[in-house]
């Protein structure tokens, strides 16, 4: 299955959608955020990530490297 990724003016998103869901062998239609959109972070969020990072200093062996994560997927 092949995906792809094309750019469209807002104004003609309405349409553009119509016309892909009337393609029978169309699978999925998703919206997804310009390269240059603003992601926001909660505080809920932001808190969780300093509680883990500070879980990693406290406890460095509770945490795995890249490598090690890498490892134990392609076993």
């Amino acid at each position: 299955m092949k995906s792809f990724s094309i750019t469209i003016p807002d104004s003609k998103e309405r349409l553009f959608v119509a016309w892909m869901k009337s393609i029978s062998f169309v699978k999925k239609i998703e919206a997804i955020p310009d390269s240059d959109a603003t992601v926001v972070i909660t505080e809920d969020q932001k808190q969780e990530v300093n509680r883990r990072l500070k879980k990693m200093e406290n406890l460095p062996e509770s945490s795995l490297t890249w490598d090690e994560i890498e490892h134990k997927i392609k076993l």
